[in-house]
This record gives structure tokens, C-alpha cells and sequence, in this order.
């Protein structure tokens, strides 16, 4: 009788320990998705911003063309990866939407009349604060992904992630040439 209590105690503890251990990796893996989801959000965000302020440039620089082309196509790469891409193909749709920012900054800089604009000093503060928080989206997804990482490695929730069907997950790096955010100057 003894023995059996021991037995059914022993059962009991697994059980307990086997739910609590999918739950924290399950736990730890929605995180890590709605972090990234995060940044799926102020992609898209920027994304928005981006045909205004091309729009505003370009009354101001008719014969710019090819850099307005190579937005558009940038804001198309970031809002299909926003949509259903995985981290790395985020992280390259930013870079060339980047990339493309940058070359509408400099066209911008060449008329001092649109520096001084109301409606684009309104977008160059509303894409400085877009990237801020895509910086802190990236940071919360990256801690996430740590977090969620280091369950995966660790005992005992090491033995749970075939039950809770939980992986590692790639941390969201810049691609080569894009470690540091692009400087973009209003003044």
C-alpha cells in the first residue's frame, strides 16, 4: 500500500512537472512571437510613412524619379515580409527601405524650402519616433527569442520541447552593412 502511494506521489509530481514545463515553453514561444508581431507593426508603421513623405519631396523634386521608384519598391519588400516573411527576410526588407530613406533625405537636403516645411518636419518627426520604437520592438523581440533560447537549453524544460513542439528561434540581426541605423539628417 505504501508502495503504491510513493508510486501514485511520484506520478503526480511528474505530471504536475510536465504541464508546468509546456506551459513555460509554450509561454515563452507565444512571447517571442507577439515580440516579433512587434516588429511587423512599426515596419509597417514606417512603411505608411514613407509614401508621404516621398509625396512631399516630390513637389519639390520633379526629375528624382529613380529615387522615388527605389521607395516604392522598398515599402513593397517591407510590407510583404511584414506580412509573411521570416526574421531575416524583415531584416533585409528593412535594410533596403533604409537604404531608400536615406537616398530621399539627400535629395531633401538640396531644397532648403522643403527642410523648412510644416507638413515635412511633421514626417521627419514621425519617422524619428517610428524608429525609435522599431529599435525597442527589436531589443523586446531579441530578449524574447533569449529568453524562449535559453528555456530550450536548460533543464528541465529541455525534456519538454518536443511535448510543447517549441524550436529555437533566430535572433533578429541586421544584415551584413546595416548594423547601425542609418543616419538621416533634417537639419
Amino acid at each position: 500500500m505504501i508502495i503504491a502511494i510513493i508510486v501514485l506521489v511520484i506520478i503526480v509530481v511528474l505530471v504536475i512537472l510536465a504541464v508546468v514545463g509546456f506551459n513555460k515553453l509554450r509561454q515563452a514561444d507565444v512571447s517571442a512571437q507577439e515580440a516579433l508581431g512587434g516588429i511587423d507593426v512599426q515596419l509597417t508603421r514606417r512603411a505608411d510613412l514613407v509614401p508621404n513623405l516621398v509625396e512631399t519631396v516630390k513637389g519639390y523634386a520633379k526629375h528624382e524619379s529613380g529615387v522615388f521608384q527605389a521607395v516604392t519598391e522598398a515599402r513593397a519588400q517591407v510590407n510583404k515580409a511584414a506580412a509573411t516573411g521570416t526574421v531575416e527576410e524583415k531584416a533585409t526588407a528593412e535594410a533596403a527601405l533604409d537604404k531608400s530613406l536615406i537616398n530621399v533625405m539627400a535629395v531633401a537636403e538640396q531644397y532648403p524650402d522643403l527642410k523648412a516645411s510644416q507638413n515635412f518636419l511633421q514626417l521627419q518627426g514621425q519617422l524619428a519616433e517610428t524608429e525609435n520604437q522599431l529599435a525597442f520592438a527589436r531589443q523586446y523581440y531579441n530578449d524574447a527569442v533569449a529568453k524562449l533560447n535559453t528555456l530550450i537549453v536548460t533543464l528541465p524544460w529541455l525534456l519538454f520541447n518536443g511535448l510543447a513542439k517549441v524550436s529555437k528561434r533566430d535572433f533578429y540581426k541586421a544584415p551584413e552593412g546595416q548594423a547601425t541605423p542609418p543616419q538621416v539628417s533634417f537639419s
